[in-house]
């Protein structure tokens, strides 16, 4: 990041009628998207950044607000705003929302029970915007809660995107499947859209669960998307909610 006037061209007289900080946020998620600001590292001072877009500081500090809020970027007492890495702590925030009736949440222990490359189905090419028949990486999750068995997560993946993903990457990844999506594939999740519905738990859910058969579970499908609203992984969750409850924090409006 060098360079800038390439990375952060000035936009003052060229903003097509949209608010400026606008153009500011649009700007940096260029930046982000392309690579040019890598996750975990820290973006130049606002100051900087304000002369660069040729914006005032408090344009360029709008723009910079929502992104924290979308969690794209971070900012870091004493230290700056960084673009935002998926962490285990992120994850456990933003995209699980399954704890014990009780109260008690904690990160689950994930244990990967199969992965193989397939020609995608119908419903899952919907979700990712790709043709049915396309290469692609389904992978089976048990996830474990307080050491209870509580979640099986079918994942699907366009191989297209995912080029190079093997079994053993996914085994020996250091944090979150969403930490590996962005720092070896440059896919960056940025929100998701679930649709949650109680089904009959099918045989492998039940298996890998422990349940019996056509027992009720809570049933999430979730498509993941990252900068553009462009989906990148299709998943199904199977959650057993004989002790445990999906939990989903809803803000006021403002």
């Amino acid at each position: 990041m060098h360079d800038l006037s390439a990375t952060f061209p000035s936009i003052a007289h060229d903003s097509g009628g949209l608010p400026l900080y606008r153009v500011v946020k649009r700007s940096l998620l260029r930046a982000i998207e392309s690579g040019a600001c890598p996750a975990g590292e820290a973006l130049p001072s606002e100051a900087t950044l304000a002369a660069s877009f040729g914006v005032s500081i408090g344009t360029l500090r709008h723009a910079v607000d929502e992104l924290v809020a979308e969690h794209i970027l971070v900012r870091r007492q004493g230290l700056g705003t960084f673009v935002a890495l998926h962490t285990e702590d992120r994850f456990l925030f933003q995209f699980f929302h399954v704890e014990r009736s009780d109260g008690l949440r904690g990160a689950p222990q994930v244990e990967l029970v199969s992965f193989a490359r397939v020609r995608i189905e119908e419903e899952e090419a919907l979700a990712l915007q790709v043709r049915p028949g396309d290469p692609a990486f389904q992978m089976d999750n048990r996830l474990l809660l307080q050491g209870r068995a509580v979640i099986h997560d079918r994942i699907t993946l366009a191989a297209n995107n995912f080029k190079g993903l093997t079994e053993r990457r996914l085994r020996e990844r250091p944090s979150t499947i969403y930490h590996l999506y962005q720092t070896e594939f440059g896919i960056t999740v940025t929100q998701a859209r679930e649709r949650a519905r109680a089904v009959a738990a099918d045989r492998t859910s039940a298996r890998l669960l422990g349940l019996p058969a056509g027992a009720p579970v809570l049933q999430l499908r979730r498509t993941a998307l990252t900068f553009g609203d462009r989906p990148v992984e299709y998943r199904v969750s199977t959650v057993n909610t004989t002790q445990h409850d999906y939990v989903q924090l809803l803000s006021r409006p403002v």
